[in-house]
């Protein structure tokens, strides 16, 4: 939960940054990759990640640019990208010019539940987060080298002069 906006747009833009160091990690083909044939594909969940934006955020009354909940899955990985970075940008934008502390207080009707402003934006947050987790793993089976975000990945740990860990 989120009491304040400065916390809200420094975790963001940092936030924001990890999903786009995983997403310019993705090509075209890895776009196709699942982890079973019902699973959704690694295009896919990127590209719920980045209509979701839109998606939340219109319902607490912002208007952030960006695809619309149920746009098709573009066929480019560096066409999901931009639009990430797009919609990413238009939400930080509409929150910092259209709230304020005290706004993050007010409720909003979220699939049938009241919740807080502040509350919409934390789930926002790890709502990313999570998919991103995913994302790694159909990385990883796509060939594709995923890059650390939290710590170093597997490949990283050279750059420390250390082995991978086990």
């Amino acid at each position: 939960m989120f009491y304040k906006i400065s916390d809200f747009e420094n975790d963001w833009k940092s936030e924001s940054q990890a999903t786009l160091k995983i997403f310019n990690t993705l090509t075209d083909e890895s776009l196709k990759q699942q982890v079973s044939p019902e699973g959704r594909s690694l295009g896919t969940i990127a590209w719920h990640i980045t209509t979701s934006l839109g998606e939340m955020t219109k319902r607490t009354g912002l208007n952030p640019e960006g695809p619309e909940d149920g746009a098709p899955v573009p066929e480019k990985a560096k066409d999901i990208v931009e639009a990430y970075k797009k919609a990413s940008e238009s939400v930080l934008e509409q929150v910092t010019k259209n709230w304020n502390d005290a706004t993050l207080m007010l409720e909003d009707d979220m699939y049938g539940e009241m919740w807080k402003r502040g509350l919409t934006l934390a789930v926002l947050m790890v709502h990313q987060t999570h998919h991103r987790g995913q994302m790694t793993v159909l990385m990883r089976q796509a060939g594709l080298v995923v890059p650390g975000i939290y710590g170093p990945a597997r490949e990283e740990w050279a750059q420390y002069g250390m082995p991978a860990q086990k």
